[in-house]
């Protein structure tokens, strides 16, 4: 039967969940891509920015390990629903900070809280809110790709909307420093946050459980379902305890691998405005191209690197053999980041080049790793082993953004900041050759789980 013939409806959901991934990206960028102007209206030291940062990366962590079961209970389309409705309200309510703050400070100082500024403590609340909300948003494409497409189209459609997150990476740096220049900072917040609702009202008309959508043929129905009786798919919904996959060594390899790297991309998402500044003196609209053609560079690794370990599959390695190696490869790659900072006195196009190239390494390593789970684990424990591995990766995100923080602030009192940017390139260069040799260590090879 051909393509025109079963029809194309599946396609449509797929652009859905890759614009909303998009949005995600860019409700997320928008408080780093401002971070310059909030320091000096605000009187921030790069620590308390790196609080505001840790909200977000500890709350999204945490929201990660249930976000996939909660999902599950609610359904796609609600659930979807709600993830959005909240991010999206605490993307808007970034711009209430102040008073936000006023309030949690005047309610719940005896926590302690009250020794942080009013700004920091609204940001870190509003950030907390958009974590939450955000956490949902992968958990919930990957079921509406598993509940519209057979599984030899899930790869591919997921990596469609898996690109969302490069895209929106590209589109905030282009369009929020212009929102702030004409209408203010507040102005930014609360257009980009609004862009989700905009995005549920066709969520809302669009998506139905592919057995309840009336836009879409039978004969499309009947492929998606052609390999409903496949076994590895009837156990979708069956759950496995967290405790019982910490006993396995393919979790800890996963886990540590995601607790290691995770933290390099937020590092990249939330500091690179913050260095443009502190080594070029750019602000504002200056940085919007050098940060576009940053993460533009970031689609070859998005494309490249899913398709990388079919070079050693075909030459007859195992799937999980094969994307080790070209994990390896990989790895390499980001050894570049290490001359970002000798060279950055010829220009700064000399970093943000070297520095793309290493975030582009990071999205090829990205999409292996995840595939390393399904690899090893049953489709039953693919959910909660993703989930672990997202916690590590959350808590290693906060950990690199609470050490940059310090550094910073500490060589910048010596006024030798680019030490700082120097320490955290070269962690950052190295953190994926690391990660690869601990997991190739604790599982040397292919072993995969029977026993679930």
């Amino acid at each position: 039967m051909t393509a025109q013939a079963i029809g194309k409806y599946r396609w449509t959901i797929c652009a859905l969940l890759f614009f909303a991934t998009t949005v995600n990206y860019l409700d997320r960028q928008v408080l780093s891509l401002l971070k310059p102007v909030l320091e000096d209206k605000f009187g921030w030291t790069n620590s308390q920015y790196a609080d505001i940062a840790s909200a977000f990366q500890f709350t999204y962590a945490i929201a990660m390990l249930f976000a996939g079961r909660i999902i599950d209970k609610m359904g796609t389309k609600k659930g979807y629903t709600w993830a959005i409705i909240i991010w999206s309200i605490g993307a808007i309510i970034h711009a209430l900070a102040i008073p936000i703050g006023e309030g949690l400070i005047s309610g719940i100082g005896w926590i302690g809280i009250a020794a942080l500024p009013v700004s920091v403590v609204g940001f870190m609340f509003s950030r907390a809110i958009l974590a939450i909300g955000e956490a949902g948003n992968f958990p919930a494409a990957i079921k509406a790709t598993a509940e519209y497409f057979p599984k030899k189209e899930r790869s591919f459609a997921t990596g469609i909307f898996n690109s969302g997150a490069n895209v929106g990476a590209i589109l905030a740096p282009l369009s929020v420093p212009w929102i702030e220049k004409h209408w203010g900072w507040q102005a930014a917040f609360l257009i980009i946050g609004a862009v989700g609702f905009l995005w549920m009202f066709f969520w809302l008309a669009y998506y139905e459980k592919p057995e309840k959508q009336k836009r879409m043929s039978a004969a499309e129905l009947d492929y998606i379902n052609s390999d409903a009786k496949d076994t590895a798919i009837a156990d979708t919904n069956e759950k496995v305890s967290w405790f019982k996959l910490l006993g396995y060594k393919q979790t800890w390899a996963f886990t540590f691998g995601k607790f290691m790297t995770d933290g390099v991309w937020w590092f990249f998402l939330f500091w690179l405005p913050a260095y443009l500044k502190d080594q070029y003196g750019m602000t504002g609209t200056e940085i919007m191209l050098p940060l576009a053609v940053l993460y533009s560079l970031t689609m070859f690794g998005s494309i490249g690197g899913g398709y990388f370990p079919t070079y050693f599959i075909n030459k007859g390695y195992n799937a999980y053999d094969g994307r080790m190696r070209a994990m390896l490869l990989i790895a390499v790659i980001p050894l570049v980041v290490l001359a970002a900072q000798p060279l950055g006195g010829i220009s700064f196009w000399i970093p943000v080049i070297l520095i793309g190239i290493g975030a582009s390494a990071h999205q090829a390593w990205s999409a292996n790793i995840f595939t390393t789970v399904s690899d090893m684990f049953p489709k039953k424990a693919i959910g909660s082993v993703v989930g672990i591995g997202g916690m590590a990766g959350g808590i290693g995100g906060v950990i690199i953004t609470k050490i940059g923080g310090a550094l910073f602030d500490h060589y910048k009192k010596l006024g030798h900041i680019e030490t700082g940017y120097t320490i955290m390139f070269a962690f950052c260069a190295v953190a994926y050759l690391i990660a690869w040799s601990v997991m190739k260590t604790l599982v040397p090879k292919y072993k995969p789980i029977t026993d679930l």
